[in-house]
This record gives structure tokens, C-alpha cells and sequence, in this order.
């Protein structure tokens, strides 16, 4: 020691026998430092007693510097000694960093004062986590999906340094659900199993403490994390994960419960889990449930909303059909009469010899325009009166080659391209022929009255695991900046020489099969509309 040191006080000989980290101080000086100190700090015990506590601070407590040497001066000035325990993180002199507790105590004198260190790595370790699950807890509590949540709370524990996974529960069985292990081990577990990781599954009554802490709602800290990963791999694969993780590895599995019913098991393992850390784990897989439950409830409320959204508007659109229903009748009894009355006359003028030229063209416009009228007047009666299905077998695809050889378009009609892309081998399926003849064919006479002279007119017929799908896109002017599904509302015109009607009646049709239709605009130019048609009808209102 050398010969300026101050020589170790009679007074504090059990001190200097301590295991625990233990100093006596008075002013600068360090009147004692035992073994377990020098230990600590990684220096020996002259260096330490021969060192200034000031300049033990700076070199040993670099990070929290600036307010451990205030304490120190207001100490040397007032002789202040802190009530409680104060938290330092000290650097040794090989650069690894120690959490520690100081305690202090008037010695032998009062100018003298003890200083115990008592290590609480494992509870600094327990604040680190704390900290950062708490962070993730209020990142997890924005998502509305539980494979993110369960991929955010995996990932926050192992930023902090173990290695986690999530057991889920699958009938009577275990399989992984996210984790962060050895990529080496994850990879030689999968080749041993023959199938990726997250499809093996382990039967829940070959791991039992896993169903007690289930059974239980209480977590379970292991000692020996090595003996619990024996009893749930098989040995070739326990052999690879013995090789990987070092012996003292700790784990903890902490059950986690959705709705009061068991989800899942949050496992972890690391050398530096703690008992402390192991609570702060089991406080976050409770937290982890909560914030499941929160995404399940929201997924009912999305889901009962747009149950209840599509309720009003059936509600709505039955009142209006109802409404023009009447009117359709009224409008029916009123039109269709006059309109027989004047095709009759149509009928005796062309018979007529002394009609030149002009009368005959004026007797076809008249002619051209009562059968419009009818038309418009047998649409209108299509939208509103009830739809009987007759069910019988059909090929969805002849439907619509035949919708296709029955159109009389404008005159442009014939410039235009047509594709049918229909899937081979389709089967049959249930329908009623006349109504989805209709609905194909204004589906049909829809694109083609959207497309421009030149333009191409495709369609799809294929299966779908709902059924069989028909697609029709054209090459128009595509979907107006509205709400794609007003466009089936009986009168909503596009075009200037629409009627409102055609694809209101598509959309009956469609959903008396129990079908669904789509509308949405293509990428560059024109509309694509999307029919979904079940194999066998099961009805529902049309409205």
C-alpha cells in the first residue's frame, strides 16, 4: 500500500471481513475498502483506498456523474446522508456495468460515514423492462390486429435481451405462434419435425405445467430453463437446443387469458431473468390479454356495425321500392294501354301504300320509340315486383354467350371487341335461367353502352370457393366519384342517355341467389363489376 494511504481503522475490522461491498469514508479519503468493493469495482483493494472519492465517482460512475458529485459535495459540506437507498449504475474498470444500491451510515465518528453496496442488477434489470413493456403495452393498445400485437409484445421482449415465444392454444394442442429463438435452432427443429415450426403441435396433456399455469392464471419461474425444454422436444432436438443455450438459462411461462379463457403461454428465457423481472413478465402477459380482448371487441363492434349499417340500408331500400313499386303499377296500367293502342296504329300505317318516304320514317321513329317506352316500362316492373326463384341446373357460361348474341346495341355496338375467358370444366349449378339470363345480359348491355366505338368489352366466368364468379370491364368514362355501391340504386344515372334501371335489377337478381355484386373502377380507364353466385341459392331479400 502505499505510504500516503490511510491506514484501516480498528474500529471497522467486521467491515473488512463482509462479504458484501463495503467502505468507510471521510471527506476525500476512503478510510476502508474491503474485498467484496475492490471486487466490484475490478481494481484492488490499495487502489481503492488509496484513490479520492471524487475521483472514484469519475471513473466509476461516468453516467450518472453529474448528480452522484453533487450529493458528494453536499455531504462533505453538511454532512447530509440520504435517508433511503440511492440507485447507481457503476462501470468497472473491464467496462461492464453493474446496478447497484449505495446505503449510508454515520461511522465510528461523525465525520466518518459507511457505505454499503448491495448489487440489484436483477431489479435494475426489472425497471429496464418495466419501462419498455410499458411502451409497447401503449404502442399494442392502437392495433387492431392480434397477430400484430402478439409480433409487437414478442419483439419488446426481446429488445431486452431473451429469448421469447408464444405458445397458442389450438384444440387440445400447443403451437408456436411468434418468437424470437436461435435462427440455428429454429431451423434444425424444423428439419427434425419435417414441417415449419409453427405448424407441429405439441398435445396439451403431454405438457402439464403448462396446463397447470393455464389452470392455475398464475406464471411459473424456472430455475433450470434446460430440464423444461426436455420435457417438450424431442431429444434430437433438445441435444441442438442443450448446445445453444448456456446452463444457468432461467425461464418463465406466464399464462395469458382473453376474455377470462385461456389463449396462450408467454414463454421467455434468459441468464438474466430474475424474479423481478419474471413479475414485470407476468404483469405484461396480463396486459397482453387485456389488449387482445380490446382487438377482439373492437372486431364485434366493426363487425355488429356494418351488420347494423347494411340492415338501414336494406331497410331503406325496401321503404323506396315500395314506394315505386306503387308507382310502377299506377305507371304500368297508365302507359302500357296507350302504348298497345299506338304499336296497333304503327301496324295499320305501314300497311298503308300512299305513305312516301317521310311517313314511313315518321311511322318508324314513332314505332322505335313506343317499344323503348315498353322496354323502360318492363324495366321499371323488373326492379319492383317480387322475384320467385325456379331453380334448376345451368351452365353460368352459356348465359352469358347467349346475353352477348342477344344484344341490339347502337350502331357503334358492332365496332367493338369482345373476350370471353371462361375457366374449363365448370361445373353446373343452381339457379333460376330467366332471371340470371336478365341480369347477365343488362350486365352485358351495360358495358357495352360505357364503351367507346373501338373499345373492348372483356368477361370472365370461373369458380371461386364461394361458387362461380362472373366478371364483365369495359373501357368507359369508369366509376363516378360516389359511393360504388349507389351506382345499383334504382335511377342513379352515369351516362345522359341512361335509365337508373339495369343495374338495379342486376343487383336483385344477384342478391335473391345470395349472391354478392361489386363495382369498382380498372386501373387507367373504364369499370369492372364483379358477380359472386353461390352453387345452390340461398335466398336473401333483394332489396
Amino acid at each position: 500500500m502505499p505510504a500516503d494511504a490511510p491506514a484501516a481503522p480498528p474500529d471497522y475490522w467486521l467491515l473488512d471481513r463482509l462479504p458484501t461491498p463495503a467502505s468507510v469514508i471521510r471527506g476525500e479519503q476512503v478510510l476502508l475498502a474491503n474485498e467484496a468493493m475492490a471486487s466490484l469495482l475490478g481494481i484492488s483493494v490499495e487502489e481503492v483506498r488509496s484513490t479520492p472519492v471524487s475521483a472514484l465517482i469519475a471513473r466509476f460512475v461516468p453516467e450518472e456523474r453529474a448528480w452522484v458529485e453533487t450529493f458528494h459535495v453536499t455531504h462533505l459540506q453538511r454532512g447530509v446522508r440520504p435517508e433511503r437507498p440511492l440507485w447507481l449504475r457503476l462501470r468497472r474498470s473491464d467496462g461492464q456495468q453493474r446496478v447497484v444500491t449505495a446505503t449510508y451510515a454515520q461511522g465510528a465518528t461523525p465525520e466518518e460515514t459507511v457505505v454499503l453496496m448491495q448489487d440489484a442488477e436483477g431489479e435494475g434489470v426489472a425497471r429496464r423492462l418495466t419501462k419498455a413493456l410499458g411502451a409497447a403495452a401503449a404502442d399494442m393498445l392502437h392495433s387492431r390486429d392480434e397477430q400484430q400485437v402478439l409480433e409487437t409484445a414478442v419483439e419488446a421482449v426481446h429488445q431486452q435481451g431473451f429469448y421469447v415465444a408464444v405458445l397458442l392454444i389450438d384444440g387440445d394442442s400447443f403451437r408456436h405462434g411468434p418468437m424470437r429463438q436461435q435462427a440455428a435452432v429454429v431451423e434444425h427443429a424444423e428439419r427434425v419435425y419435417g414441417m415449419p415450426i409453427s405448424q407441429v403441435r405439441f398435445p396439451r396433456a403431454m405438457l402439464p405445467h403448462l396446463e397447470e399455469v393455464l389452470t392455475q392464471g398464475k406464471a411459473a419461474f424456472h430455475q433450470d430453463a434446460l430440464g423444461v425444454a426436455h420435457r417438450i422436444h424431442s431429444s434430437q432436438v433438445f441435444e441442438d437446443i442443450q448446445r445453444a443455450y448456456p446452463p444457468g438459462i432461467r425461464a418463465l411461462d406466464a399464462p395469458i387469458l382473453v376474455e377470462g379463457r385461456p389463449f396462450g403461454v408467454l414463454t421467455v428465457q434468459g441468464e438474466g431473468l430474475t424474479p423481478a423481472g419474471a413479475g414485470t413478465l407476468e404483469l405484461f402477459a396480463r396486459m397482453l390479454g387485456g389488449v387482445l380482448e380490446n382487438v377482439r371487441h373492437h372486431h364485434m363492434a366493426a363487425v355488429r356495425l356494418e351488420e347494423v349499417s347494411r340492415l338501414q340500408d336494406e331497410l331503406v331500400a325496401t321503404e323506396r321500392l315500395t314506394v315505386l313499386g306503387e308507382a310502377a303499377g299506377v305507371v304500368a296500367h297508365e302507359v302500357r294501354n296507350p302504348l298497345g293502342a299506338i304499336l296497333n296504329s304503327v301496324a295499320v300505317l305501314r300497311r298503308e301504300a300512299h305513305l312516301g318516304p317521310t311517313g314511313q320514317a315518321a311511322v318508324g321513329m314513332l314505332e322505335e320509340e313506343a317499344i323503348r317506352l315498353e322496354d323502360i316500362v318492363r324495366d321499371l316492373l323488373d326492379v319492383v315486383r317480387p322475384l320467385e326463384l325456379r331453380p334448376r341446373p345451368l351452365h353460368l357460361g352459356e348465359l352469358v354467350r347467349r346475353a352477348l348474341g342477344q344484344l341490339h346495341g347502337p350502331p357503334d355496338a358492332p365496332t367493338l371487341r369482345f373476350t370471353v375467358d371462361e375457366a374449363p370444366d365448370l361445373p353446373e349449378m343452381e339457379g333460376d335461367e330467366t332471371l340470371l339470363q336478365l341480369a347477365a345480359t343488362h350486365l352485358v348491355r351495360n358495358a357495352v353502352q360505357a364503351s367507346p366505338p373501338g373499345g373492348r368489352v372483356k368477361v370472365g366466368v370461373d369458380a371461386v370457393p364461394e361458387g362461380q364468379r362472373l366478371v364483365v370491364e369495359d373501357e368507359g368514362p369508369g366509376i363516378p366519384d360516389v359511393d360504388p355501391r349507389r351506382i345499383f340504386e334504382p335511377f342513379f344515372l352515369t351516362r345522359a342517355n341512361g335509365r337508373g334501371l339495369g343495374l338495379a335489377i342486376v343487383k336483385r337478381v344477384v342478391l335473391a341467389h345470395g349472391g354478392r355484386v361489386h363495382a369498382s373502377g380498372r386501373p387507367r380507364r373504364g369499370a369492372r363489376f364483379e358477380v359472386v353466385l353461390p352453387s345452390t341459392p340461398t335466398r336473401r331479400s333483394p332489396a
